[in-house]
Protein backbone atom coordinates (compact mmCIF):
# COMPACT_ATOMS: atom_id res chain seq x y z
CA UNK A 1 0.00 0.00 0.00
CA UNK A 2 2.83 2.41 0.93
CA UNK A 3 4.60 1.55 -2.35
CA UNK A 4 1.43 2.32 -4.36
CA UNK A 5 1.03 5.65 -2.58
CA UNK A 6 4.63 6.63 -3.42
CA UNK A 7 4.04 5.78 -7.10
CA UNK A 8 0.88 7.89 -7.23
CA UNK A 9 2.64 10.85 -5.62
CA UNK A 10 5.51 10.58 -8.12
CA UNK A 11 3.08 10.40 -11.05
CA UNK A 12 1.20 13.44 -9.78
CA UNK A 13 4.41 15.37 -9.28
CA UNK A 14 5.57 14.55 -12.79
CA UNK A 15 2.36 16.02 -14.27
CA UNK A 16 0.87 12.69 -15.38
CA UNK A 17 -2.61 13.38 -14.02
CA UNK A 18 -5.73 11.31 -14.65
CA UNK A 19 -7.49 12.07 -17.91
CA UNK A 20 -10.62 14.22 -17.60
CA UNK A 21 -13.59 11.96 -18.51
CA UNK A 22 -15.50 14.77 -20.31
CA UNK A 23 -14.59 16.52 -23.55
CA UNK A 24 -16.01 18.50 -26.48
CA UNK A 25 -14.73 17.44 -29.91
CA UNK A 26 -14.91 18.87 -33.42
CA UNK A 27 -15.68 22.46 -32.42
CA UNK A 28 -13.87 25.76 -32.91
CA UNK A 29 -12.21 25.48 -29.48
CA UNK A 30 -11.91 23.07 -26.56
CA UNK A 31 -15.08 24.70 -25.18
CA UNK A 32 -17.30 23.80 -28.15
CA UNK A 33 -18.22 20.64 -30.03
CA UNK A 34 -19.90 17.26 -29.64
CA UNK A 35 -20.07 16.21 -26.00
CA UNK A 36 -18.29 12.93 -25.22
CA UNK A 37 -17.98 11.15 -21.88
CA UNK A 38 -15.58 8.36 -20.98
CA UNK A 39 -16.84 5.47 -18.93
CA UNK A 40 -14.49 2.72 -19.99
CA UNK A 41 -14.62 4.12 -23.53
CA UNK A 42 -15.33 7.48 -25.11
CA UNK A 43 -18.87 7.85 -26.48
CA UNK A 44 -21.03 10.79 -27.55
CA UNK A 45 -23.97 11.76 -25.35
CA UNK A 46 -27.62 11.34 -26.32
CA UNK A 47 -29.35 14.70 -26.87
CA UNK A 48 -32.68 13.76 -25.27
CA UNK A 49 -33.93 16.44 -22.85
CA UNK A 50 -30.56 18.22 -22.66
CA UNK A 51 -30.99 21.87 -21.75
CA UNK A 52 -28.53 24.62 -20.82
CA UNK A 53 -28.91 23.58 -17.17
CA UNK A 54 -27.22 20.23 -17.92
CA UNK A 55 -24.79 21.84 -20.38
CA UNK A 56 -23.62 24.19 -17.61
CA UNK A 57 -22.33 21.18 -15.66
CA UNK A 58 -20.21 20.03 -18.62
CA UNK A 59 -18.87 23.57 -19.13
CA UNK A 60 -17.93 23.76 -15.46
CA UNK A 61 -16.19 20.35 -15.58
CA UNK A 62 -14.11 21.60 -18.52
CA UNK A 63 -13.25 24.88 -16.75
CA UNK A 64 -14.89 26.77 -19.60
CA UNK A 65 -17.23 29.71 -19.09
CA UNK A 66 -21.03 29.76 -19.18
CA UNK A 67 -23.18 27.42 -21.28
CA UNK A 68 -24.24 29.33 -24.41
CA UNK A 69 -26.12 26.81 -26.59
CA UNK A 70 -27.06 23.18 -27.09
CA UNK A 71 -27.90 21.53 -30.39
CA UNK A 72 -29.27 18.15 -31.42
CA UNK A 73 -27.15 16.48 -34.13
CA UNK A 74 -29.37 14.27 -36.28
CA UNK A 75 -26.54 12.61 -38.20
CA UNK A 76 -27.02 8.91 -38.90
CA UNK A 77 -24.49 6.89 -36.92
CA UNK A 78 -24.28 3.37 -35.57
CA UNK A 79 -22.12 4.49 -32.67
CA UNK A 80 -23.49 3.61 -29.26
CA UNK A 81 -24.07 6.58 -26.98
CA UNK A 82 -24.37 7.46 -23.31
CA UNK A 83 -27.72 8.66 -22.04
CA UNK A 84 -27.30 11.08 -19.15
CA UNK A 85 -30.52 11.74 -17.26
CA UNK A 86 -31.09 15.42 -16.39
CA UNK A 87 -32.43 14.71 -12.90
CA UNK A 88 -29.24 12.76 -12.10
CA UNK A 89 -27.05 15.66 -13.23
CA UNK A 90 -29.11 18.20 -11.26
CA UNK A 91 -28.72 16.08 -8.12
CA UNK A 92 -25.02 16.97 -8.16
CA UNK A 93 -23.70 13.63 -9.46
CA UNK A 94 -20.80 13.55 -11.91
CA UNK A 95 -21.67 13.13 -15.59
CA UNK A 96 -19.93 9.75 -15.68
CA UNK A 97 -22.00 8.54 -12.72
CA UNK A 98 -25.20 9.41 -14.60
CA UNK A 99 -24.35 7.61 -17.87
CA UNK A 100 -26.23 4.53 -19.12
CA UNK A 101 -25.58 2.76 -22.43
CA UNK A 102 -27.93 3.20 -25.40
CA UNK A 103 -27.96 2.22 -29.08
CA UNK A 104 -27.26 4.97 -31.62
CA UNK A 105 -29.17 8.20 -31.04
CA UNK A 106 -28.88 11.90 -31.99
CA UNK A 107 -25.88 13.44 -30.19
CA UNK A 108 -25.74 16.68 -28.24
CA UNK A 109 -23.44 19.49 -29.34
CA UNK A 110 -22.53 22.17 -26.79
CA UNK A 111 -21.02 25.63 -26.92
CA UNK A 112 -19.54 27.16 -23.77
CA UNK A 113 -18.02 30.63 -23.61
CA UNK A 114 -14.22 30.45 -23.65
CA UNK A 115 -13.15 33.17 -21.28
CA UNK A 116 -16.09 34.80 -19.45
CA UNK A 117 -18.79 33.57 -17.09
CA UNK A 118 -21.46 34.87 -14.73
CA UNK A 119 -21.46 33.19 -11.31
CA UNK A 120 -23.87 33.06 -8.34
CA UNK A 121 -26.79 34.34 -10.43
CA UNK A 122 -30.37 33.11 -10.63
CA UNK A 123 -29.92 32.12 -14.29
CA UNK A 124 -27.14 31.67 -16.85
CA UNK A 125 -27.74 35.28 -17.90
CA UNK A 126 -27.09 36.82 -14.48
CA UNK A 127 -24.31 36.82 -11.92
CA UNK A 128 -20.95 38.26 -10.93
CA UNK A 129 -18.72 38.64 -13.98
CA UNK A 130 -15.47 36.66 -14.09
CA UNK A 131 -12.86 36.71 -16.86
CA UNK A 132 -10.33 33.95 -17.56
CA UNK A 133 -6.71 34.68 -18.28
CA UNK A 134 -3.73 32.32 -18.00
CA UNK A 135 -5.94 29.51 -16.64
CA UNK A 136 -7.35 31.52 -13.72
CA UNK A 137 -10.63 33.38 -13.25
CA UNK A 138 -10.75 37.01 -12.04
CA UNK A 139 -13.60 39.34 -11.03
CA UNK A 140 -13.88 42.77 -12.65
CA UNK A 141 -14.21 46.05 -10.77
CA UNK A 142 -17.22 48.12 -11.87
CA UNK A 143 -15.01 51.22 -12.32
CA UNK A 144 -13.29 49.32 -15.19
CA UNK A 145 -16.55 48.29 -16.90
CA UNK A 146 -19.41 50.20 -18.52
CA UNK A 147 -22.67 49.71 -20.44
CA UNK A 148 -20.96 49.03 -23.79
CA UNK A 149 -18.77 46.38 -22.16
CA UNK A 150 -21.95 44.83 -20.70
CA UNK A 151 -23.57 44.72 -24.15
CA UNK A 152 -20.64 42.67 -25.46
CA UNK A 153 -20.75 40.26 -22.50
CA UNK A 154 -24.49 39.65 -22.83
CA UNK A 155 -24.17 39.02 -26.56
CA UNK A 156 -21.17 36.70 -26.11
CA UNK A 157 -23.21 34.63 -23.62
CA UNK A 158 -26.18 34.36 -25.99
CA UNK A 159 -28.41 36.45 -23.71
CA UNK A 160 -30.53 39.52 -24.37
CA UNK A 161 -29.53 43.14 -23.75
CA UNK A 162 -28.17 44.22 -20.33
CA UNK A 163 -30.95 45.12 -17.90
CA UNK A 164 -29.04 45.63 -14.61
CA UNK A 165 -25.37 46.57 -14.11
CA UNK A 166 -24.51 47.01 -10.44
CA UNK A 167 -21.90 45.94 -7.92
CA UNK A 168 -22.58 43.52 -5.04
CA UNK A 169 -25.70 42.01 -6.61
CA UNK A 170 -24.22 38.53 -6.67
CA UNK A 171 -21.92 38.25 -3.67
CA UNK A 172 -18.57 39.68 -2.67
CA UNK A 173 -15.37 39.13 -4.66
CA UNK A 174 -13.80 35.71 -4.16
CA UNK A 175 -11.60 35.47 -7.24
CA UNK A 176 -8.56 37.71 -7.81
CA UNK A 177 -9.19 41.04 -9.55
CA UNK A 178 -8.82 41.74 -13.27
CA UNK A 179 -6.26 44.55 -13.58
CA UNK A 180 -7.22 46.11 -16.92
CA UNK A 181 -10.01 48.50 -17.86
CA UNK A 182 -12.19 47.29 -20.75
CA UNK A 183 -12.84 49.75 -23.59
CA UNK A 184 -15.50 48.12 -25.78
CA UNK A 185 -17.28 49.85 -28.62
CA UNK A 186 -20.32 47.61 -28.05
CA UNK A 187 -20.03 45.81 -31.41
CA UNK A 188 -17.30 43.27 -30.56
CA UNK A 189 -18.04 39.51 -30.62
CA UNK A 190 -16.24 38.74 -27.37
CA UNK A 191 -15.10 40.74 -24.36
CA UNK A 192 -11.45 39.88 -24.98
CA UNK A 193 -11.75 41.40 -28.48
CA UNK A 194 -12.24 44.78 -26.82
CA UNK A 195 -9.46 47.28 -26.27
CA UNK A 196 -7.94 47.33 -22.78
CA UNK A 197 -5.83 49.74 -20.79
CA UNK A 198 -3.95 49.06 -17.59
CA UNK A 199 -5.96 49.82 -14.48
CA UNK A 200 -4.28 51.31 -11.44
CA UNK A 201 -6.07 48.95 -9.07
CA UNK A 202 -5.18 45.42 -8.00
CA UNK A 203 -8.07 45.16 -5.55
CA UNK A 204 -11.67 46.28 -5.56
CA UNK A 205 -13.64 47.90 -2.73
CA UNK A 206 -16.33 45.73 -1.14
CA UNK A 207 -19.51 45.71 -3.21
CA UNK A 208 -17.75 47.01 -6.33
CA UNK A 209 -17.24 43.80 -8.35
CA UNK A 210 -19.34 43.84 -11.54
CA UNK A 211 -22.75 42.22 -11.11
CA UNK A 212 -24.63 41.90 -14.40
CA UNK A 213 -28.15 40.82 -15.39
CA UNK A 214 -28.85 40.33 -19.09
CA UNK A 215 -32.45 40.15 -20.30
CA UNK A 216 -33.85 36.84 -21.45
CA UNK A 217 -33.98 36.43 -25.27
CA UNK A 218 -37.72 35.71 -25.59
CA UNK A 219 -40.23 37.33 -27.96
CA UNK A 220 -43.68 37.05 -29.54
CA UNK A 221 -43.63 37.70 -33.29
CA UNK A 222 -46.22 38.21 -36.02
CA UNK A 223 -49.04 39.35 -33.74
CA UNK A 224 -50.99 42.59 -33.48
CA UNK A 225 -48.63 43.88 -30.77
CA UNK A 226 -45.42 42.92 -28.96
CA UNK A 227 -47.66 41.07 -26.47
CA UNK A 228 -49.12 38.64 -29.02
CA UNK A 229 -47.75 36.24 -31.62
CA UNK A 230 -45.67 33.12 -32.09
CA UNK A 231 -43.41 32.35 -29.13
CA UNK A 232 -39.71 32.34 -29.99
CA UNK A 233 -36.63 31.83 -27.79
CA UNK A 234 -33.01 32.42 -28.76
CA UNK A 235 -30.39 29.87 -27.83
CA UNK A 236 -27.70 30.17 -30.46
CA UNK A 237 -30.49 31.00 -32.92
CA UNK A 238 -34.09 32.17 -32.71
CA UNK A 239 -36.56 29.27 -32.95
CA UNK A 240 -40.25 28.84 -32.40
CA UNK A 241 -41.30 26.86 -29.33
CA UNK A 242 -42.99 23.58 -30.23
CA UNK A 243 -46.06 22.06 -28.60
CA UNK A 244 -44.96 21.22 -25.06
CA UNK A 245 -48.23 20.49 -23.27
CA UNK A 246 -48.48 24.09 -22.08
CA UNK A 247 -51.52 25.71 -20.49
CA UNK A 248 -52.20 29.37 -19.65
CA UNK A 249 -50.21 28.91 -16.44
CA UNK A 250 -46.99 28.45 -18.46
CA UNK A 251 -48.02 31.19 -20.91
CA UNK A 252 -48.35 33.56 -17.93
CA UNK A 253 -44.60 33.22 -17.28
CA UNK A 254 -43.91 34.50 -20.81
CA UNK A 255 -46.31 37.43 -20.38
CA UNK A 256 -44.64 38.40 -17.09
CA UNK A 257 -41.18 38.23 -18.64
CA UNK A 258 -42.23 40.52 -21.51
CA UNK A 259 -43.81 42.96 -19.00
CA UNK A 260 -47.15 42.43 -20.70
CA UNK A 261 -50.39 41.90 -18.79
CA UNK A 262 -52.21 38.64 -18.09
CA UNK A 263 -52.14 35.54 -20.31
CA UNK A 264 -55.35 35.55 -22.38
CA UNK A 265 -55.14 32.67 -24.86
CA UNK A 266 -52.90 30.06 -26.46
CA UNK A 267 -53.14 28.41 -29.89
CA UNK A 268 -51.23 25.81 -31.87
CA UNK A 269 -49.96 26.56 -35.36
CA UNK A 270 -49.62 23.48 -37.59
CA UNK A 271 -46.82 22.69 -40.08
CA UNK A 272 -47.43 19.88 -42.59
CA UNK A 273 -43.78 18.91 -42.92
CA UNK A 274 -42.58 19.71 -39.39
CA UNK A 275 -39.77 22.08 -38.34
CA UNK A 276 -36.92 22.27 -35.82
CA UNK A 277 -38.27 23.86 -32.65
CA UNK A 278 -37.48 24.24 -28.96
CA UNK A 279 -39.29 22.18 -26.37
CA UNK A 280 -39.82 23.72 -22.92
CA UNK A 281 -41.31 21.45 -20.27
CA UNK A 282 -43.88 22.88 -17.87
CA UNK A 283 -41.92 21.51 -14.89
CA UNK A 284 -38.90 23.62 -15.83
CA UNK A 285 -41.06 26.74 -16.25
CA UNK A 286 -42.69 26.23 -12.84
CA UNK A 287 -39.28 25.74 -11.19
CA UNK A 288 -38.65 29.45 -11.77
CA UNK A 289 -35.84 28.85 -14.29
CA UNK A 290 -35.34 31.23 -17.19
CA UNK A 291 -37.07 30.00 -20.38
CA UNK A 292 -33.76 29.96 -22.27
CA UNK A 293 -32.28 27.65 -19.64
CA UNK A 294 -35.18 25.21 -20.17
CA UNK A 295 -35.14 24.66 -23.95
CA UNK A 296 -34.15 21.41 -25.63
CA UNK A 297 -34.10 20.76 -29.36
CA UNK A 298 -37.03 18.89 -30.94
CA UNK A 299 -38.69 18.33 -34.32
CA UNK A 300 -42.36 19.30 -34.20
CA UNK A 301 -45.44 19.81 -36.36
CA UNK A 302 -46.93 22.34 -33.94
CA UNK A 303 -45.77 25.67 -32.53
CA UNK A 304 -47.42 28.00 -30.01
CA UNK A 305 -49.11 31.36 -30.50
CA UNK A 306 -49.75 33.31 -27.29
CA UNK A 307 -51.82 36.38 -26.54
CA UNK A 308 -51.17 38.49 -23.44
CA UNK A 309 -53.18 41.58 -22.53
CA UNK A 310 -51.30 44.75 -23.44
CA UNK A 311 -52.06 47.14 -20.63
CA UNK A 312 -54.05 45.51 -17.79
CA UNK A 313 -53.44 42.66 -15.38
CA UNK A 314 -54.82 41.13 -12.20
CA UNK A 315 -52.16 40.42 -9.56
CA UNK A 316 -52.02 38.43 -6.30
CA UNK A 317 -55.19 36.50 -7.15
CA UNK A 318 -55.92 32.79 -6.94
CA UNK A 319 -56.29 32.58 -10.74
CA UNK A 320 -55.63 34.59 -13.90
CA UNK A 321 -59.21 35.89 -13.61
CA UNK A 322 -58.87 37.34 -10.11
CA UNK A 323 -56.62 39.82 -8.36
CA UNK A 324 -55.85 43.47 -7.75
CA UNK A 325 -56.28 45.45 -10.98
CA UNK A 326 -53.22 47.21 -12.41
CA UNK A 327 -53.10 49.38 -15.53
CA UNK A 328 -49.97 50.08 -17.59
CA UNK A 329 -49.14 53.54 -18.85
CA UNK A 330 -45.75 54.87 -19.99
CA UNK A 331 -44.01 51.58 -19.08
CA UNK A 332 -45.17 51.52 -15.45
CA UNK A 333 -48.03 49.70 -13.70
CA UNK A 334 -50.54 51.51 -11.46
CA UNK A 335 -53.33 50.31 -9.18
CA UNK A 336 -56.84 51.76 -9.55
CA UNK A 337 -58.90 53.23 -6.71
CA UNK A 338 -62.36 51.67 -6.44
CA UNK A 339 -63.99 55.12 -6.39
CA UNK A 340 -62.78 55.54 -10.00
CA UNK A 341 -64.09 52.16 -11.17
CA UNK A 342 -67.56 50.61 -11.45
CA UNK A 343 -69.40 47.49 -12.64
CA UNK A 344 -69.35 48.49 -16.32
CA UNK A 345 -65.60 49.05 -16.13
CA UNK A 346 -65.28 45.60 -14.54
CA UNK A 347 -67.24 44.02 -17.41
CA UNK A 348 -64.74 45.45 -19.89
CA UNK A 349 -61.74 44.23 -17.88
CA UNK A 350 -63.10 40.68 -17.54
CA UNK A 351 -63.87 40.52 -21.25
CA UNK A 352 -60.45 41.91 -22.23
CA UNK A 353 -58.76 39.22 -20.11
CA UNK A 354 -60.82 36.44 -21.73
CA UNK A 355 -62.65 35.65 -18.48
CA UNK A 356 -66.34 35.37 -17.64
CA UNK A 357 -68.55 38.08 -16.18
CA UNK A 358 -67.49 39.95 -13.01
CA UNK A 359 -68.57 38.13 -9.86
CA UNK A 360 -66.88 40.16 -7.11
CA UNK A 361 -65.74 43.81 -7.17
CA UNK A 362 -64.31 44.92 -3.83
CA UNK A 363 -61.26 46.69 -2.41
CA UNK A 364 -58.57 44.98 -0.30
CA UNK A 365 -59.41 41.48 -1.56
CA UNK A 366 -55.93 40.97 -3.00
CA UNK A 367 -53.49 42.88 -0.83
CA UNK A 368 -52.65 46.49 -0.25
CA UNK A 369 -51.49 48.86 -2.97
CA UNK A 370 -47.86 48.41 -3.95
CA UNK A 371 -47.84 50.06 -7.38
CA UNK A 372 -48.42 53.78 -7.93
CA UNK A 373 -52.02 54.98 -8.31
CA UNK A 374 -53.88 55.53 -11.59
CA UNK A 375 -55.04 59.16 -11.56
CA UNK A 376 -58.02 59.02 -13.95
CA UNK A 377 -61.59 57.84 -13.47
CA UNK A 378 -62.73 55.23 -16.01
CA UNK A 379 -66.07 55.84 -17.73
CA UNK A 380 -66.84 52.65 -19.66
CA UNK A 381 -70.14 51.90 -21.33
CA UNK A 382 -69.52 48.17 -20.86
CA UNK A 383 -69.24 47.39 -24.59
CA UNK A 384 -65.61 48.45 -25.18
CA UNK A 385 -62.97 45.90 -26.24
CA UNK A 386 -60.26 47.16 -23.87
CA UNK A 387 -60.23 49.28 -20.72
CA UNK A 388 -58.07 51.94 -22.36
CA UNK A 389 -60.75 52.34 -25.07
CA UNK A 390 -63.05 53.71 -22.37
CA UNK A 391 -63.53 57.38 -21.69
CA UNK A 392 -61.53 58.83 -18.82
CA UNK A 393 -61.69 61.97 -16.71
CA UNK A 394 -59.06 63.32 -14.37
CA UNK A 395 -59.41 62.13 -10.79
CA UNK A 396 -58.61 64.44 -7.91
CA UNK A 397 -56.71 61.73 -6.03
CA UNK A 398 -53.06 60.73 -6.30
CA UNK A 399 -53.29 58.16 -3.49
CA UNK A 400 -55.89 55.67 -2.39
CA UNK A 401 -57.06 54.93 1.15
CA UNK A 402 -55.95 51.58 2.56
CA UNK A 403 -58.21 48.79 1.34
CA UNK A 404 -59.62 50.85 -1.54
CA UNK A 405 -57.57 49.56 -4.51
CA UNK A 406 -59.80 47.68 -6.98
CA UNK A 407 -59.92 43.94 -6.33
CA UNK A 408 -61.78 42.03 -9.03
CA UNK A 409 -62.90 38.43 -9.50
CA UNK A 410 -64.21 37.37 -12.91
CA UNK A 411 -66.07 34.09 -13.32
CA UNK A 412 -64.48 31.13 -15.08
CA UNK A 413 -65.75 30.98 -18.71
CA UNK A 414 -67.28 27.48 -18.55
CA UNK A 415 -70.69 26.30 -19.79
CA UNK A 416 -72.85 23.28 -20.64
CA UNK A 417 -74.65 23.58 -23.99
CA UNK A 418 -77.29 21.67 -25.97
CA UNK A 419 -78.82 19.83 -23.00
CA UNK A 420 -82.22 19.92 -21.31
CA UNK A 421 -81.14 22.91 -19.18
CA UNK A 422 -78.15 25.14 -18.56
CA UNK A 423 -77.04 22.48 -16.05
CA UNK A 424 -76.72 19.71 -18.64
CA UNK A 425 -75.02 19.36 -21.99
CA UNK A 426 -71.65 19.42 -23.72
CA UNK A 427 -68.87 20.89 -21.59
CA UNK A 428 -67.26 23.92 -23.23
CA UNK A 429 -64.49 26.24 -22.04
CA UNK A 430 -63.57 29.62 -23.49
CA UNK A 431 -59.95 30.55 -24.02
CA UNK A 432 -60.02 33.01 -26.87
CA UNK A 433 -62.92 30.99 -28.30
CA UNK A 434 -65.45 28.48 -27.00
CA UNK A 435 -64.44 24.87 -27.59
CA UNK A 436 -65.79 21.54 -26.30
CA UNK A 437 -63.64 19.51 -23.91
CA UNK A 438 -62.43 16.02 -24.82
CA UNK A 439 -63.47 12.86 -23.00
CA UNK A 440 -60.65 12.78 -20.44
CA UNK A 441 -62.69 14.47 -17.72
CA UNK A 442 -62.80 12.79 -14.32
CA UNK A 443 -65.85 12.78 -12.04
CA UNK A 444 -63.96 15.12 -9.73
CA UNK A 445 -63.50 17.67 -12.54
CA UNK A 446 -67.15 17.25 -13.59
CA UNK A 447 -68.23 17.96 -10.00
CA UNK A 448 -66.13 21.15 -10.03
CA UNK A 449 -67.95 22.24 -13.21
CA UNK A 450 -71.36 21.70 -11.59
CA UNK A 451 -70.33 23.77 -8.56
CA UNK A 452 -68.83 26.55 -10.70
CA UNK A 453 -72.11 26.84 -12.63
CA UNK A 454 -74.17 26.81 -9.42
CA UNK A 455 -75.83 23.66 -10.71
CA UNK A 456 -75.77 21.45 -7.65
CA UNK A 457 -73.94 18.15 -7.62
CA UNK A 458 -72.58 15.95 -10.41
CA UNK A 459 -75.05 13.32 -11.72
CA UNK A 460 -73.55 11.70 -14.81
CA UNK A 461 -71.16 12.07 -17.74
CA UNK A 462 -71.29 10.61 -21.21
CA UNK A 463 -68.90 10.38 -24.12
CA UNK A 464 -70.04 11.05 -27.69
CA UNK A 465 -68.61 11.79 -31.11
CA UNK A 466 -67.93 15.44 -31.87
CA UNK A 467 -67.40 17.29 -35.14
CA UNK A 468 -64.16 16.43 -36.93
CA UNK A 469 -63.90 20.04 -38.10
CA UNK A 470 -64.10 21.67 -34.67
CA UNK A 471 -61.01 21.80 -32.41
CA UNK A 472 -61.32 20.79 -28.75
CA UNK A 473 -59.60 21.35 -25.43
CA UNK A 474 -57.84 18.69 -23.38
CA UNK A 475 -57.86 19.16 -19.61
CA UNK A 476 -54.60 18.72 -17.71
CA UNK A 477 -55.76 16.91 -14.58
CA UNK A 478 -52.81 17.67 -12.32
CA UNK A 479 -53.43 21.35 -13.03
CA UNK A 480 -57.13 21.20 -12.09
CA UNK A 481 -56.50 19.10 -9.01
CA UNK A 482 -53.95 21.69 -7.82
CA UNK A 483 -56.85 24.16 -7.48
CA UNK A 484 -56.48 26.00 -10.79
CA UNK A 485 -59.50 26.89 -12.92
CA UNK A 486 -60.51 24.92 -16.02
CA UNK A 487 -59.60 27.81 -18.34
CA UNK A 488 -56.05 27.77 -16.96
CA UNK A 489 -55.73 24.02 -17.37
CA UNK A 490 -56.79 23.35 -20.97
CA UNK A 491 -54.46 22.84 -23.89
CA UNK A 492 -55.37 22.48 -27.60
CA UNK A 493 -56.11 18.92 -28.74
CA UNK A 494 -57.22 17.03 -31.84
CA UNK A 495 -59.77 14.39 -30.86
CA UNK A 496 -63.30 13.74 -32.13
CA UNK A 497 -64.86 12.59 -28.87
CA UNK A 498 -66.33 15.10 -26.42
CA UNK A 499 -67.96 15.03 -22.99
CA UNK A 500 -71.58 15.65 -21.95
CA UNK A 501 -72.20 16.34 -18.25
CA UNK A 502 -75.43 16.38 -16.25
CA UNK A 503 -75.67 18.20 -12.92
CA UNK A 504 -78.53 17.97 -10.43
CA UNK A 505 -79.63 21.62 -10.50
CA UNK A 506 -82.24 23.53 -12.53
CA UNK A 507 -83.62 20.66 -14.59
CA UNK A 508 -86.26 22.81 -16.26
CA UNK A 509 -84.19 25.96 -16.76
CA UNK A 510 -83.41 27.76 -20.00
CA UNK A 511 -81.38 25.73 -22.52
CA UNK A 512 -78.07 27.08 -23.89
CA UNK A 513 -77.97 26.46 -27.70
CA UNK A 514 -75.22 24.22 -29.04
CA UNK A 515 -72.24 25.94 -30.66
CA UNK A 516 -73.08 29.48 -29.52
CA UNK A 517 -70.08 31.78 -29.95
Amino acid sequence: MDHLLVVLVLLWGSGLQAEDPVRLVGGASRCAGTLEVKQGEWRPVDATYWTLKEAAVACRDLDCGSAVSTERLNENSRTRVWRIKPDCVRSGSALTDCATSLPSSPNVELTCSDSIRLVNGSSLCSGRLEVKSEQSWSSVCEADFDQQDAEVVCRELGCGAPSVLQGALYGEVEAPMWTKEFQCGGHESTLLDCGRSDSTRSTCSPGKAVGLTCSEPVRLVGGASRCAGTLEVKQGEWRQVGESGWTLKEAAAVCRHLDCGSAVSMRHKTYKSGINTWEITSDCVHSGSALRDCVSSQYSYFTMDLTCSDSIRLVNGSSLCSGRLEVKSEQSWSSVCEADFDQQDAEVVCRELGCGAPSVLQGALYGEVEASMWTKEFQCGGHESTLLDCGRSDSTRSTCSPGKAVGLTCSDPVRLVGGASRCAGTLEVKQGEWRPVDTYVSEKVAALVCRALDCGSFVSRETREGSSSRPVWRVTFDCVHSGSTLRECVTPDATYTIMDITCSGQQGAEVMPTGEH
